[in-house]
């Protein structure tokens, strides 16, 4: 093993080299100090590494030659379950993190023994019962200025400045340690769905951030927001829906902030501190799926934007997808590179998409690094809807998520298995990318709706500009059928709030939208009403909804009668056609619907999910691998198919990518980053679906994973930070 002044030459030697190549700032760069006062590079003290979002780590004492060596080291649980997916801080010693239901953590880093615990109360978590209602938290925020220090967490719809000491609320900030983040926003704060799922970043005194919201009406513009780090006072906000006067408003109706809403950034931003730049991706506008309400591009949805960061003025930005109808969302962190054009080192910004294209821009001017191609593409003919006539397709580099689904491209796994794919695959429309929605005949999506790209964002080497990314490579299909007004009001309930992800049927979409046939008998009422009132996973509470409405929702969903046949007769009741007054759609989504085989396996031919290295000097790939399994179907002898994944890699000194992300075969994995080779896997006790973080701890190098089973409801329920380090 190395010894710690060779390692530490060895650090300081690539960070001059990094420094002197693509000038980064080496004061942004995580530290911490050891005995002899040398600063090591050993903490993780943002949500994405750093404030560039590189992902990557500076350590090497875990290396291509020991790796294998790695076993458990500590493993910690606070005996939940939920969806988690966060990425947690390691900052002097100290490890911070959410559990399932919310509460955050302090750890010792080096033994996984809990030092304190934060419960805001703002939950309906049921500890112990199997059931958490929750959204998920993927990170947090951690400011710093002489002998103050905050610790910034998003629970739900509040932000709490924590001192990182105790966890204990700091008074001075906000509302006695809070600010409520519903208010200041378009509409009716009380009836507005905000959650902080993935933290906000620091620029000087300010905290930036965004929020997640409903993707149906109603729901507020996703204003971007900073707040001073003291006192939780509002300083600077970015309408992403355009106010009148604002540049960007033609881009939609007179009436928009009364029909539509959303535009907000859910995914994170990335900060270039020296130019005071922050750089924000947002999501699609409201509804999703059906914009006759909202004509126009719809700026500033689905775009990057350029904003100063201290006073929220836009610099520049790009829109990915024009009046998106296909919930394109941006859904991952923005990536600051330094890649070489014609010997000039260019600062430039990478942001990849849920379609699996990755554009890279001049990180001042916002001018493209590759070529961009606007291209015709299908118009709608459902009523109402006026399509964009083109959208941006990037040259280079190629997609990352294949585009086009054909027919020979369907499964192939059995022979029943392909007959079954060839008669559902005749009757979808499957004609590449953005092809609208239809009335009464499913389209497919692919990549899926899920990705592509996804939340758990890019590694990236700085010194050689390759960005390493995994990636979803299924096929999800969706339509469109007319909204109606049905008398029944626990059906009418339904159909226009619940229907879109658990589906008509009330068959849902699992893992990730669960069925709701014969819900009472796993869920009492009262458990339900928690869901609704205050949500779980993905799913957004619905506060809008009147206690009348949600009574004669639990009445609907009862009934045993009111079963998937019965849903689909409810619709065929005495009906009104939705009026143009009505601030419901003309035409709702039919539900997410993964195209699946009869097996429960993706009805395409592998891969399903890969991991991807990409040269962005030049847009060439340098390899790609598929990412995950089914442990049943690996059995049989089909391996390495590939599965969904959520979370990221990360990437280190040390030549490794470690990611985890794959939902069934429950592994953390790490590769070389030069070729992609598989070096070593562990199992871990539920699925990796965050990204992991690694950090110098006692002389140690460790990797920590949080684990969950909830995408993969056939699997133990149940939560685990594990973390892994070489023997003594």
């Amino acid at each position: 093993m190395r010894s710690k002044k060779t390692l530490l030459a060895c650090w300081m030697l690539y960070v001059i080299a990094i420094a002197t190549s693509s000038g980064c700032n080496t004061n942004q760069l995580s530290g911490a100090t050891d005995n002899e006062g040398e600063t090591l590079l050993g903490d993780w003290r943002h949500y994405g590494g750093d404030t560039h979002n590189t992902q990557f780590s500076y350590l090497d004492l875990i290396n291509r030659e020991n790796v294998t060596q790695l076993k458990e080291a500590w493993r910690f649980s606070a005996e939940e379950v939920g969806d988690s997916q966060t990425t947690p801080l390691v900052i002097d010693g100290t490890l911070y993190g959410f559990t399932p239901a919310l509460r955050v953590f302090a750890l010792d880093a080096a033994e996984g023994t809990l030092r304190w615990q934060f419960d805001a109360g703002a939950t309906g978590a049921l500890i112990g019962s199997g059931k958490t209602f929750t959204g998920p938290a993927r990170g947090l925020v951690y400011w710093s200025e002489g002998n103050k220090n905050r610790l910034f967490a998003g629970v739900m719809d509040r932000l709490y400045a924590l001192d990182p000491e105790t966890g204990k609320p700091v008074a001075e900030f906000g509302d006695d340690g809070s600010i409520d983040l519903r208010k200041g926003l378009s509409g009716d704060y009380t009836k507005n769905y905000v959650a902080l799922t993935t933290p906000g970043l620091i620029y000087k005194d300010l905290l930036i951030v965004g929020f997640r919201t409903s993707e149906n009406p109603p729901a507020p513009a996703g204003d971007i927001r900073a707040y001073d780090v003291r006192t939780g006072e509002l300083r600077w906000v970015f309408h992403t829906i355009p106010r009148p006067g604002e540049p960007g408003v033609d881009s939609w109706p007179e009436n928009a902030l009364e029909v539509s809403g959303g535009a907000n950034n859910w995914a994170g931003m990335a900060l270039d501190e020296e130019r005071g730049i922050v750089y924000v991706p947002t999501g699609s506008a409201v509804p999703d799926f059906y914009g006759g309400k909202r004509p126009g591009d719809n700026l500033y949805a689905n775009s990057l934007l350029a904003l100063n960061a201290a006073t929220g003025e836009r610099l520049w930005h790009f829109q990915t997808t024009h009046h998106d109808i296909w919930d394109r969302d941006l859904p991952s962190r923005p990536v600051l590179v330094s890649i070489n054009r014609e010997g000039e080192q260019v600062d430039a910004v990478a942001q990849a998409t849920k379609q699996g294209f990755l554009f890279v821009f001049d990180r001042v001017t916002g001018e493209p690094l590759f070529p961009i191609e606007e291209r015709p593409v299908p118009t709608s003919d459902v009523p109402g809807e006026v399509t964009a006539e083109t959208q941006p397709f990037p040259l280079q580099p190629r997609p990352f998520s294949r585009q086009h689904l054909t027919k020979d491209m369907l499964t192939t796994r059995t022979l029943a298995a392909n007959a079954w794919a060839l008669e559902a695959f005749s009757s979808m429309r499957s004609e590449g990318q953005y092809v609208p929605f239809s009335v009464g005949q499913p389209t497919v999506m692919f990549p899926g709706f899920d990705g592509g790209a996804e939340w758990g964002g890019a590694a990236l080497d700085p010194a050689s500009a390759i960005i390493y990314i995994n990636a979803n490579d299924v096929a999800w299909t969706g339509s469109l059928e007319a909204e109606t007004v049905i008398k029944d009001v626990g059906a009418d309930v339904y159909m226009s709030h619940c229907s879109v992800c658990h589906g008509a049927d009330l068959k849902g979409s699992p893992p990730a939208f669960p069925p709701l046939v014969d819900i009472t008998e796993r869920l009492s009422v009262a458990e339900i009403k928690t869901v609704v009132y205050e949500g779980k996973g993905r799913m957004q509470p619905f506060a809008n909804l009147t206690v009348e409405e949600v009574d004669q929702l639990m009445s609907f969903l009862s009934d045993p009668a009111q079963s998937s046949a019965a849903a689909e007769a409810g619709i065929k009741q005495e009906a009104a056609s939705v009026s143009q007054e009505s601030q419901r759609p003309a035409y709702r989504f039919t539900g997410y619907k993964k195209f699946l085989d009869p097996d429960g396996y993706p009805a395409i031919e592998p891969p399903w999910g890969t991991l991807n290295a990409i040269d962005l000097n030049s847009g060439d790939f340098i390899w790609t691998v598929p990412l995950g399994e089914y442990p049943e179907l690996a059995a049989q002898g089909l391996t390495d198919t590939g599965t969904e994944n959520y979370g990221g890699p990360i990437l280190t000194a040390g030549g490794l990518v470690f990611i985890a992300a794959t939902i069934y075969d429950q592994k953390i994995r790490a590769y070389h980053s030069a070729t992609g080779e598989l070096l070593w896997q562990a199992k871990l006790p539920f699925a990796g679906t965050a990204t992991p973080v690694t950090y110098l701890a006692n002389g140690h190098q460790y990797l920590v994973i949080a684990t969950n089973n909830a995408r993969n409801r056939n699997g133990p329920q149940g939560n685990a930070y594990v973390a892994f380090r070489l023997p003594e």
